[in-house]
């Protein structure tokens, strides 16, 4: 894989924890690269909801039929766990959410016509900068 995007002086092919030693597939390769995508594009979103949130741009309105504003809530990791956390119901709506994006649509569907690996358009969605 010395000849794959990434790989570049001077370390060349970097692969610290041996994942890809021995006898390894291209297709094994393409399955660590999908993963390693994605979970870079959901670390990336992480970190813009922690700047926007501590920013003090919140959503309006109400997070609950109970008046709860959604700038009631504490920012970061004490917005679930503490004394003004979010109610555990809405923790299990957030994350069956997650749940659903990643089953049904952040998935690589192949024969749509995706260019690389972690297109995740599926041929959806097309701005014309492939022309």
């Amino acid at each position: 894989f010395e000849d794959e995007l990434g790989a570049q002086a001077p370390l060349g092919f970097f692969d610290p924890f041996g994942m890809l030693s021995g006898d390894v597939t291209q297709e094994r390769f393409d399955r660590l690269r999908y993963v390693e995508i994605k979970h870079g594009r959901i670390c990336q979103l992480a970190f813009l909801g922690q700047v926007v949130t501590r920013g003090g741009l919140h959503l309006p309105g109400d997070i609950d039929y109970s008046g709860d504003s959604f700038d009631s809530f504490p920012n970061g990791v004490a917005a679930l766990i503490g004394p003004d956390s979010i109610p555990t119901a809405g923790f299990v709506q957030i994350v069956a959410f997650i749940g659903a994006l990643e089953c049904a649509f952040m998935r690589d569907v192949p024969g749509t016509g995706n260019e690389h690996i972690g297109d995740f358009r599926n041929g959806d969605i097309d701005f014309g900068w492939d022309d």
